[in-house]
């Protein structure tokens, strides 16, 4: 529909469609992961235990992005929920955070495949991690431009804190995605630790569910 303020015209549209779209491709994303966890060959030598306990890395990996996209899927439905309309710069932007999240099952495919390798290892655990960064970054610009920049298309205005206080939790996440990238250089067990950690911070309920 468009609406107009100070006699310029400005295109908005309802949140319905942005929210079942990015539902959609979340869903897409989350259930890609489970496609590295592999049935043992029952033909193959050895104990279906072994085969299952050498799956440890993608089992890891699977855990801690399945975590992490269903935190994403919160706080994206956080997002979305403030959202009175939405107009182009909006939409834009949520396909671009969009499509870091679904980067994310080629980034654990990778991590899973490389963690225990004796070669590549190291910048695989940096690309693993950096997609998590990606995201982060992607995610509090986002936030940003619809509480400054957008507030007329909220619900409600937030107050000074409230935005602050939504900003600072999302500016937190950041901070460890960087330390998990870096970390990767390092050791990939160490990138892993780091985004598990953060994974089950953020799975906590928030003292203030608004600063979701």
């Amino acid at each position: 529909m468009a609406n107009t303020s100070a006699g310029r015209p400005r295109a908005t549209m309802s949140t319905s469609r942005l929210e079942t779209f990015s539902d959609g491709v979340i869903a897409v994303a989350i259930t890609l992961l489970v496609l590295d966890l592999h049935v043992p060959n029952p033909a193959a030598p050895g104990s279906l235990a072994r085969h299952l306990v050498e799956q440890w890395p993608n089992f890891a990996a699977y855990l801690v992005s399945f975590l992490t996209i269903g935190v994403i899927w919160t706080n994206h439905h956080a997002l979305l929920g403030r959202l009175a309309s939405a107009d182009y710069s909006v939409l834009a932007l949520n396909v671009v955070l969009l499509m870091t999240i679904v980067a994310l099952p080629f980034t654990t495919s990778l991590m899973s495949e490389y963690l225990t390798a004796r070669a590549g290892q190291h910048l695989a655990a940096v690309i693993y991690g950096g997609s998590f960064l990606v995201f982060g970054l992607v995610l509090l610009f986002m936030q940003r431009h619809l509480l400054t920049n957008r507030a007329h298309l909220l619900f409600e205005r937030p107050t000074p804190e409230l935005r602050r206080a939504i900003l600072r939790r999302t500016a937190i996440g950041v901070v460890p995605y960087l330390l998990a990238s870096l970390g990767g250089l390092f050791s990939p067990y160490l990138t892993l630790a780091i985004l598990a950690a953060v994974a089950l911070f953020y799975s906590l309920p928030a003292p203030d569910r608004r600063a979701l």
